[in-house]
């Protein structure tokens, strides 16, 4: 079926439409790239996935862990075919746009956008729970905190690119030292009678040691399983700002999942090795308690402690990176209001950066749940995996001939394996909190809504994304020609 094609906007735009819509090109090489990948992720290594522990024990987790782990694995190469054929801002949009038509790109740049909008109004108050419990400057958590973290770091990205990811790499290789240095210390108390210390719901079907709280405590501790990796789909959205993105990016992609999958393993054993599962399932720092059996701290403890607010720097400030870029995208191309695409004489897309920030700052203010922001932020997550992964199935099917730099080891088997778990891990959402997914779902249906009756029909036909899949249709009308 050929593609929709891009519907004429309802203004004409000036020929300097693009020119004041340009990132700073060649900002970033792999290296960068990859250590942005592991930036999204890392706080997710000090705290947050030990609550899967509460859901599915030990062999809950574990599996769930697995088997998410899997499901990113599989994403990301297909996500790093997909970015060496499209590498522009757009990342997830970009590539459903040309699969699946505006529609397509428009539910799965909504469904990012919502993810990395959510996740930095978190973490920004994780961020003041750190500071406020290491006595730092006796400063205390509280909207003051979330109003120096955002306006200091959205400062930094808008005095550049270049500067923001070497700030990002910079704090998140602290953040990843301090971890082998945890896993280094806990080593010595480690013990595998203490991964599986759960309490036993005898009431649940299949329930064991392992899983204490039977099998579908599984199912349940998905959405913590992905804490391990959540958020390393936004490397593609720094391809505008990347040199030879074609290669750098495939590259970058694979050796972040792979740092992370190390991580992730390292992390998860030794902490429930060192103290005990049941110890460290609701800890708000749970490597800290696991260094600390007493419940005194030591200087290790102090060292992880001070790592982990590191950690949350490193991926509130690259959330900030990515929402910024793929609000950008959806703007330039008409999705969104057009000028919140501007860009600053350092190439920096102001409004961008500054509008997500005041309504992170907002959510945190007012709110101050970050576990339930982060529940809506997966919600978010897992249709765009869903859509993204079907995205690279219908693009090897539809236009198997379409150059292709870096070609998915397994080609569709690979992303259908995204889909199905990604669908998995959407429905288990509502398992840990049905309030989050539904107000995940308000949302959207207010974003669809706009765009159905008002931007669908304000396209910009020069935007990068939409030229992409004009062409596509264009071509598709040639071959039945």
């Amino acid at each position: 079926m050929p593609q929709e094609p891009t519907v004429t906007p309802a203004a004409p735009e000036g020929d300097d439409y693009l020119e004041r819509r340009a990132l700073r090109r060649g900002s970033a090489g792999w290296v960068l790239l990859t250590g942005l990948g592991v930036a999204y992720v890392v706080s997710g290594d000090y705290s947050g996935w030990n609550f899967g522990l509460a859901e599915g024990g030990f062999g809950g987790l574990a599996i769930a862990m697995v088997l998410m782990g899997a499901m990113y694995a599989c994403m990301v190469f297909a996500l790093a075919e997909l970015s060496s054929i499209l590498p522009t801002a757009g990342g997830g949009y970009g590539f459903a746009r040309r699969a699946l038509g505006p529609w397509g790109g428009f539910l799965t740049g909504t469904a990012i956008l919502i993810e990395y909008v959510l996740a930095p109004a978190a973490i920004v108050i994780f961020i003041g729970d750190y500071v406020e419990s290491l006595g730092l400057f006796g400063l205390e958590s509280g909207w003051p905190m979330y109003l120096v973290c955002f306006a200091i770091f959205l400062g930094i990205h808008l005095w550049g690119v270049g500067e923001a990811l070497r700030f990002s790499f910079v704090v998140t290789g602290i953040a990843v030292v301090a971890l082998i240095v945890f896993a280094l210390a806990a080593l010595p108390d480690f013990s595998f009678a203490s991964l599986d210390d759960i309490p036993v719901d005898a009431s649940a079907a299949g329930s064991s040691s392992w899983l204490p709280f039977g099998l579908l405590g599984i199912w349940a501790a998905f959405p913590f399983g992905m804490w391990f990796f959540l958020g390393v789909e936004g490397v593609p959205l720094a391809a505008e700002e990347t040199r030879d993105p074609a290669r750098t990016l495939p590259k970058a992609i694979r050796w972040s999942m792979g740092i992370l999958v190390v991580l992730a393993v390292v992390t998860f054993f030794a902490a429930a090795g060192a103290r005990g599962s049941d110890a460290i399932q609701e800890a708000g720092n749970p490597l800290v308690e696991a260094l600390q059996p007493n419940g005194e701290a030591t200087t290790l403890s102090r060292i992880v402690n001070y790592a982990g607010l590191a950690g949350l720097v490193a991926s509130f400030f690259s959330l900030i990176y990515a929402g910024s870029r793929q609000l950008f995208a959806l703007s330039r191309a008409g999705y969104l209001p057009r000028f919140l695409s501007l860009t600053s004489r350092r190439k920096a897309p102001y409004l961008g950066l500054l509008v997500p920030g005041t309504i992170g700052f907002l959510l945190a203010a007012f709110s101050g749940n970050g576990a339930r922001m982060l529940n809506i932020a997966v919600f978010g997550a897992t249709i765009s995996y869903a859509l993204m992964s079907l995205s690279h199935i219908v693009l090897r099917r539809r236009e198997p001939d379409l150059p292709r730099p870096y070609r998915t080891p397994g080609g569709v088997v690979t992303s259908s394996i995204a889909l199905v778990l990604a669908c998995a891990a959407l429905v288990a959402t509502f398992l840990v909190d049905v309030t989050a997914a539904l107000i995940a779902l308000v949302v959207y249906a207010v974003a669809v809504g706009y765009f159905g009756l008002y931007s669908r029909k304000r396209l910009v036909a020069k935007a990068p994304e939409e030229e992409f899949a004009a062409l596509a249709a264009a071509e598709a009308e040639l071959a039945r020609d």
